[in-house]
This record gives structure tokens, C-alpha cells and sequence, in this order.
């Protein structure tokens, strides 16, 4: 059974994406929340700075969009090559 790359690439980006999303939320209106992942998430991301507000959510989301649409894409080819 092969992965289809560009169902897969979507549903990580989407996933991703949202996790960072809710995570980033939730740490404006509880400030504390999700500190060390968001840490780790901004030493990945260049621009992205947790807590400073929804700009700041919605660049880390979108980071997070592009970062698994790409991870999705590289495990669904990696996994169609070596499953023949």
C-alpha cells in the first residue's frame, strides 16, 4: 500500500500548524503554558517569539504550516521508496 505524498504532506501541515496554533493560544491567555515547547519552536522558527501576541501566533502557525507540509511530504516519499 503506497501513501499518497500530497494527502499526507497536507494532513502534517494542517496538524502541525493547528498544534501550534492552540499550544501559542493558549500560553497568551495563560502565560506559562507550553513555555519549554514554545522555546523549542522558536529556536527553530526565526521570527517567531512566544507570548508577544497573535502576530506572533499566526507566524509560528504558519512556520509550522510550511514545516510539516514538508516533513509529511519528505516521510510519505521516504516510505512510497521503500515500501516497493
Amino acid at each position: 500500500m503506497k501513501l499518497s505524498i500530497k494527502a499526507l504532506s497536507l494532513t502534517a501541515a494542517i496538524f502541525w500548524s493547528v498544534a501550534i496554533f492552540i499550544v501559542a493560544s493558549a500560553n497568551l491567555m495563560f502565560p506559562g503554558y507550553g513555555n519549554h515547547f514554545l522555546e523549542f519552536v522558536a529556536s527553530i522558527y526565526p521570527g517567531y517569539q512566544p507570548g508577544t501576541g497573535m502576530g506572533s501566533v499566526i507566524i509560528g502557525s504558519l512556520y509550522g504550516s510550511v514545516d510539516g507540509g514538508i516533513g509529511g511530504a519528505i516521510f510519505a516519499w521516504l516510505y512510497n521508496f521503500f515500501i516497493k
